[in-house]
């Protein structure tokens, strides 16, 4: 993953679906923002100023699995805390129009 990829702008587009597009901000500083409307709890991860995964868990981040919808920005820095199952989205700058964002998108 790059900076400036798109991944907040993904996130913001995930969350309009849900009727939550202004409730957005980058959790960076704070590693997880939550998200909530009466039928879905959304999960938002900045995991990069994370060391390891321990850090992980010492903040509780495992515990969010299995109650909602879980973003992870980063989430290869702690792949060994990942449930057995999710979705890998890769985004990709395009080399020649900075517009362009490319996703390949895989099951674990």
């Amino acid at each position: 993953m790059n900076f400036g990829s798109g991944k907040t702008k993904f996130v913001e587009g995930f969350l309009s679906y849900f009727g939550l597009e202004n409730e957005i901000s980058s959790p960076t500083f704070t590693i997880v923002n939550e998200y909530k409307n009466d039928k879905i709890n959304i999960f938002h991860f900045d995991v990069y100023r994370l060391s390891d995964s321990s850090e992980f868990y010492e903040i509780g981040g495992d515990e969010y699995f299995g109650n909602g919808i879980c973003l992870i920005e980063w989430g290869e820095l702690i792949l060994d805390s990942l449930p057995k199952h999710y979705i890998h989205i890769t985004f990709e700058k395009d080399e020649n129009n900075d517009d362009i964002r490319r996703f390949i998108i895989e099951n674990s």
